[in-house]
């Protein structure tokens, strides 16, 4: 899920991934939101165990390694950490999912995006990490993080250019 953006990391995200969807917007029609988040799968938010007072929001449920062995489907929004957080306080179906947190990642390769925070992540790279985390195989989306590289290359490229 993602609101509108223009360096496109969700977007690329996407055309990589088998089975994934994009949906696009801000607030969710909660009939349509329930009818994308199904039962047959155990749905999982991205997103970092942290409580948000500010915004009204409970803490989610602990992730349960036990779920590992379940059939699982990954939400993850896109946006910046404002954003994002706006997204969560406008869909409570999505504040109520039980979250996986990243762990151990490596620095963002996003070099063409200001980041305030080494651990800070573009969309394609949290989502690869988490699901190397989940499936237990740290290698195996090495060639989607080698082809983001690839496009941060090319666009630090065309930025070169125009200066």
């Amino acid at each position: 899920m993602e609101v509108s953006n223009a360096k496109g990391s969700a977007r690329l995200l996407h055309l990589c991934l088998a089975n994934s969807r994009l949906e696009v917007g801000e607030t969710f029609d909660p009939a349509q939101l329930q009818a994308l988040l199904s039962p047959e799968r155990r749905n999982l938010l991205l997103y970092p165990d942290t409580e948000d007072a500010s915004l009204g929001l409970a803490m989610p449920q602990p992730f349960d390694n036990a779920w590992l062995r379940e059939p699982l489907r990954l939400v993850v929004l896109d946006g910046t950490w404002r954003k994002s957080r706006k997204m969560l306080y406008l869909n409570p179906l999505l504040q109520a999912l039980p979250r996986l947190p990243l762990r151990d990642t490596p620095p963002s390769h996003y070099l063409i995006r200001k980041a305030h925070l080494p651990d800070q992540l573009s969309t394609l790279e949290a989502t690869v990490y988490a699901l190397a985390q989940l499936e237990n195989d740290i290698n195996k989306y090495n060639p989607l993080i080698d082809a983001f590289d690839g496009f941060v290359a090319q666009q630090a490229s065309y930025v070169k250019r125009s200066a």
